[in-house]
């Protein structure tokens, strides 16, 4: 019995484990610096996020230390605002309770009266140090995958053991490639030319990009030392780098090839109904793509307003999309019913009179919203990117092309399974014929400008996304649609198609090659002439009657 009670009576003596907020009120008031150190160490398995944060306070100079009556000196932390004698409360940094003096009363104390928790180079090294292991450990892969990609960037040797370790335990894929990255990159700045050696080798099979000034200046050492062996394997994985730098440039041209694409096919679409179909030219286009725009920035304040959070604020953007579209779309009926109905086959008094509603509905935009352009914040799911072996996927960018995709499938889908459609084809085709067979033509007409008009929302909705919105929104696409819907053939929704990802493509093509936007624009324009006088019906020509 004797023997039972004994361990039992030993853990009863055993003190608690402290919190790291009492380790670091500890340690603040020690005037010990190895003693600091050790108790900073021994943080390196406690909560990262409130570690982070104490040490944090500790090196921006936000601990100090308070004498009690006894002597005895205690980590606090300043609470609250200053009074009019710039005193602060006290609250004692272990317990975080207020500092009270002997009659109970709140201890107040100006900044001169206390004493700074300092720390010198040596604590601050130890500090980094248990940070960087707290991040390399942290649940938060996004988190955890920076602080492996920043320890292969410093190249401290002294954490190559560390990385070991976590290469073995992670389990994540993306992390565990950064993890050898990483790894490799430590290796480079091993004494062994051997380890060094093996490790270029590994770096130019990554392709990795972030190691090439590290490569370098291993090629440079080994140059000066006579390695010839190791200046080979460095400039065999330059070469491979190099490559993998190519690769990923054109991967990432298409990418934003044929998203440049996306966002012309979205804001000409509209166009290639009201223009292609309907021959109308309709120089408010763009102002219909600002009207959507604003639509989108009005549910966004609305979202605002009701102090949302979270999923419920970035649901605001799908309550946007059927908002620009029904929007824009009562607009152009307006625009329609107004104006349009009164000058169907006169170009020429269409285009002057719809830039006439441009300007007037710009100014109206000027009065409403300012002059300024107003911001949209994009929702947490189209804010981000993904990365696929150093190539950049922007969230929003994927979401232009599945947007345009949808948008192209629904007006194909409109214009040939529905009512509406067959009755839009059979106007457009011979509206004198489609009006004998009884078919009303300015109900089909109002319609068919009204669906126009909303497809131009829809744009302003998503290019809201991508760029501030402003009452000039509008005329910075005008230029791009016509050009668009002329080049792939007036009237062809699949022409608009092709000529908004050729153009698309030739742009982000010429710009990477130039390496000048500039100049890539202007010789896309200069191509687009050229075609257009070799093919002035452009890529696919529509012929029917009303075009004739």
């Amino acid at each position: 019995m004797a023997g039972l009670f004994v361990p039992l009576s030993l853990a009863a003596q055993e003190p608690p484990a402290k919190s790291p907020r009492e380790i670091v009120a500890e340690a603040a008031v020690l005037m010990d610096a190895d003693e600091q150190r050790v108790l900073v160490e021994s943080l390196a398995t406690a909560n990262a996020d409130e570690v982070v944060s104490l040490l944090a306070k500790w090196r921006e100079g936000e601990i100090y230390q308070w004498q009690d009556d006894e002597g005895n000196s205690v980590a606090v932390l300043l609470d609250g605002e200053p009074d009019g004698d710039e005193k602060f409360a006290l609250v004692t940094l272990a317990a975080g309770k207020p500092v009270l003096a002997a009659d109970g009363t709140a201890v107040r104390m100006t900044k001169d009266e206390l004493y700074m928790a300092d720390t010198d180079s040596k604590l601050r090294r130890v500090m980094k140090g248990v940070t960087d292991r707290l991040a390399l450990s942290s649940p938060d892969v996004p988190k955890r995958l920076r602080a492996v990609q920043d320890t292969g960037l410093e190249q401290d040797l002294a954490k190559l053991p560390l990385l070991e370790q976590l290469t073995v335990v992670e389990k994540n894929g993306k992390v565990k490639q950064a993890l050898a990255e990483a790894t490799a990159m430590l290796k480079l700045r091993s004494e062994d030319m051997a380890v060094r050696e093996t490790a270029v080798k590994e770096l130019g099979a990554m392709g990795s990009i972030a190691s090439q000034g590290a490569i370098k200046t291993v090629r440079d050492e080994a140059d000066q030392g006579g390695l010839v062996s190791l200046v080979a394997a460095c400039d065999q994985a330059q070469k491979e780098i190099d490559s993998h730098i190519s690769f990923v440039n054109s991967a990432g041209t298409v990418f934003r090839g044929i998203s440049k694409g996306s966002i012309l096919l979205i804001a000409a679409i509209g166009l290639a109904i009201t223009f292609g179909l309907m021959g109308v030219i309709n120089m408010a286009h763009g102002e219909l793509i600002v009207v959507g725009a604003y639509t989108t920035y009005m549910v966004q304040n609305l979202f605002a307003k009701w102090n949302l959070n979270g999923m419920a604020w970035d649901m605001y953007f799908l309550v946007a999309i059927p908002a620009s579209f029904l929007t824009a779309a009562l607009v152009g009926l307006i625009l329609e019913r107004g104006i349009i109905r009164f000058l169907y086959k006169r170009p020429l008094e269409s285009l002057l009179a719809t830039w006439g509603v441009s300007m007037v509905m710009q100014q109206l935009f000027r009065l409403t919203f300012g002059a300024n352009n107003v911001q949209v914040e994009s929702p947490a799911f189209l804010s981000g990117n993904w990365t696929v072996n150093d190539i950049v996927f922007g969230w929003n960018r994927v979401f232009v092309i599945g947007f345009a995709v949808l948008i192209i499938f629904l007006t194909w889908a409109t214009l040939n399974k529905t009512s509406l459609g067959l009755l839009i084809r059979a106007v457009m085709q011979n509206r004198s014929m489609a009006a004998c067979m009884g078919i009303r033509t300015e109900r089909v007409n109002m319609m068919t400008f009204a669906f126009g008009s909303g497809l131009a929302g829809l744009a302003g909705a998503f290019l809201s996304q991508i760029g501030n919105v402003g009452p000039n929104l509008g005329q910075d696409y005008i230029v791009d649609s016509f050009m668009t819907v002329v080049v792939g053939g007036v009237g062809n929704i699949f022409g608009t198609v092709i000529s908004a990802l050729g153009i698309g493509m030739a742009d982000q093509s010429l710009q990477q090659i130039l390496g000048d936007p500039v100049t890539g624009k202007i010789l896309v324009l200069g191509a687009i002439i050229l075609f257009l006088q070799w093919k002035p019906s452009g890529l696919f020509a529509t012929r029917s009657r009303s075009l004739d």
